[in-house]
């Protein structure tokens, strides 16, 4: 009897374990150029969903495509997302102090041009992958990435939303606001010094002046980089909230669930 069991058993366990391996998120690293330089991404996806589906672009912080942005990158994966984290500074090309990061991310806040070069190029490789609904297509970014997925609708990206959290809002060209197709969702913190008063006010005047489809939610008591659990405090004005982080998750899922809309 138990060798009878035993078999009858084993096959099961056999096809819960295919099941599990069929239904995995799926990641790999993704060369792609923009001009002659070479940039590596990170996708993400869920293999058990068939056939296509909206597709994000993240856009790291401005310590480069590390782990915090694939982690995200992935959590997107699990609602359903095809999710692609863009790198904007180039393979291999990953600060490991904030002196670095600084370096970095002023070469591409004083170009914009660069800047959305870089942006536009991961939106392209997102959207020619199989598996995306080329219609269906947001892009959300984080501290630099946030001010970057705003410069990437301020070029005229073609796509159906943006989301910043805690990203910068200003802009050289505050006229190009114009060409902005997407609806776009601002996610701030309310005491932010990076990000200070002037400059959200500049930004709803800009949104005003343009007719755009726009968002700001600001977290009372919350300051720069809220979204990031590595954030302890090691830079001062730039600490995690777990409260503003589940928060403004949620406003994105709901953003998502209008835009995408069929």
């Amino acid at each position: 009897m138990k060798l009878l069991l035993s078999a009858l058993i084993a096959p099961v366990a056999v096809v819960l374990t295919a099941t599990q391996t069929l239904a995995a998120i799926q990641t790999k690293n993704v060369e792609y150029k923009q001009g002659n330089t070479v940039l590596q991404g990170y996708l993400a996806y869920d293999d058990a969903i068939k056939g296509k589906r909206p597709g994000v672009l993240v856009v790291h912080e401005w310590n480069g495509l590390q782990s915090y942005a694939k982690q995200r990158t992935e959590q997107l994966a699990k609602l359903g997302y095809v999710a692609f984290a863009a790198d904007i500074y180039g393979k291999g090309i990953r600060p490991k102090t904030p002196e670095e990061s600084g370096k970095q991310a002023t070469i591409y806040r004083n170009d914009r041009k660069l800047l959305r070069d870089r942006a536009l190029a991961g939106l392209k490789v997102l959207q020619s992958n199989p598996l995306t609904d080329a219609n269906r297509i947001a892009a959300i970014g984080y501290c630099f990435g946030g001010g970057t997925v705003l410069e990437l609708a301020r070029s005229g990206a073609n796509i159906a939303g943006v989301v910043s959290f805690h990203g910068n809002l200003d802009t050289p060209n505050p006229n190009d606001a114009k060409n902005i197709k997407a609806k776009v969702l601002v996610l701030h913190g309310a005491d932010d010094p990076f990000v200070p008063a002037e400059q959200v006010q500049a930004f709803e005047n800009e949104m005003r002046q343009a007719n755009v489809d726009w968002q700001l939610i600001s977290y009372g008591g919350t300051v720069h980089s809220f979204t990031n659990p590595d954030n302890k405090g090691q830079l001062k004005g730039a600490l995690y909230n777990p409260v503003a982080d589940r928060r403004s998750w949620e406003n994105m899922r709901q953003f998502f669930a209008e835009i995408f809309r069929k």
